[in-house]
């Protein structure tokens, strides 16, 4: 299974959980994230982790970019490494 590295592109995180720049590679084990953005993103890293190239823009790409369901106050970029 391919790792997948998640980059914090912007944060303004009501817990605090996550700072600009924060960077998790993610293999097994779901990185120190609130769940609510990590059940957001899951779907995209399972994918990634299988082979899928996404959606990105005009073309397909094995990366995404995401806001998190909680008015968009943290923006999480995740790429397969």
């Amino acid at each position: 299974m391919s790792k997948v590295k998640l980059t914090i592109k912007e944060s303004k995180c009501r817990c605090g959980y996550l700072k600009k720049g924060d960077e998790f590679i993610i293999e097994d084990l779901c990185p120190p994230i609130c769940h609510e953005l990590w059940n957001s993103i899951y779907p995209f890293i399972y994918a990634l982790q299988n082979g899928a190239d996404l959606d990105y823009g005009n073309i397909k790409a094995p990366m995404f970019d995401m806001k998190c369901p909680d008015d968009g106050r943290v923006i999480v970029h995740g790429e397969r490494i």
